[in-house]
C-alpha cells in the first residue's frame, strides 16, 4: 500500500510513501528495499536540499490526513555495509545509496551518524519527542539498526 505522487521536476519523477500507524505492519530495512524494488522502485535516495524540502511537504501532507499524530520514522535508501570501520571517523563516508545514486547530499541530524552496529538510515518523523541538540526531531537521518520496524 502507499501513496504514489508524481513530479517532472526531478530525476526521480514518481515517489510512494506508505506510513504505518499500526506498528505490526512497519518493516525492517531489507523488508522495506524488498518491497520497493517489487513495486518496481527503490527506497528513496534524496539528491539535494529541494528533494529533501519536497519529501518534507510531501510527508506532512499525508500525515496530516491520518488520524491524529504520531510518530513513526521513515526508511530512506542510505546504508552502510560491513562493519569494517564503523568505528572510525572515515564511517560516514561509508554510506551508500541502495540504488546507487552518487548524491553527496546529506542531511544527517546531529552528532549522526553514531555508526557502530547502526547502518541503515531513517528519515526521523517524531512529532511527539521532546527536541534534542538539533532541534525537533523532523525530517533529518539518523542511522539505525537495520531490523528495527519503521
Amino acid at each position: 500500500s502507499g501513496q504514489k505522487v508524481c513530479y517532472g521536476a526531478f530525476k526521480h519523477s514518481c515517489y510512494k510513501l506508505a506510513y504505518f500507524q499500526d506498528l505490526s505492519r512497519r518493516v525492517g530495512f531489507q523488508e522495506a528495499r524488498q518491497a520497493c524494488e517489487i513495486d518496481g522502485g527503490a527506497l528513496l535516495s534524496l539528491e539535494s536540499e529541494a528533494e529533501q524540502q519536497l519529501i518534507e511537504n510531501m510527508l506532512q501532507n499525508l500525515t496530516k490526513s491520518g488520524s491524529g499524530i504520531s510518530d513513526g520514522d521513515f526508511w530512506i535508501g542510505l546504508w552502510r555495509s560491513g562493519d569494517g570501520l564503523a568505528t572510525s571517523s572515515a564511517c560516514p563516508d561509508l554510506y551508500k545509496w541502495a540504488d546507487g545514486s552518487m548524491s553527496p547530499f546529506r542531511n544527517w541530524y546531529t552528532d549522526e551518524p553514531s555508526c557502530g552496529s547502526e547502518a541503515c538510515v531513517v528519515m526521523y518523523h517524531q512529532p511527539t519527542a521532546n527536541p534534542g541538540l538539533g532541534g525537533p526531531y523532523l525530517y533529518q537521518w539518523n542511522d539505525d539498526r537495520c531490523n528495527m520496524k519503521h
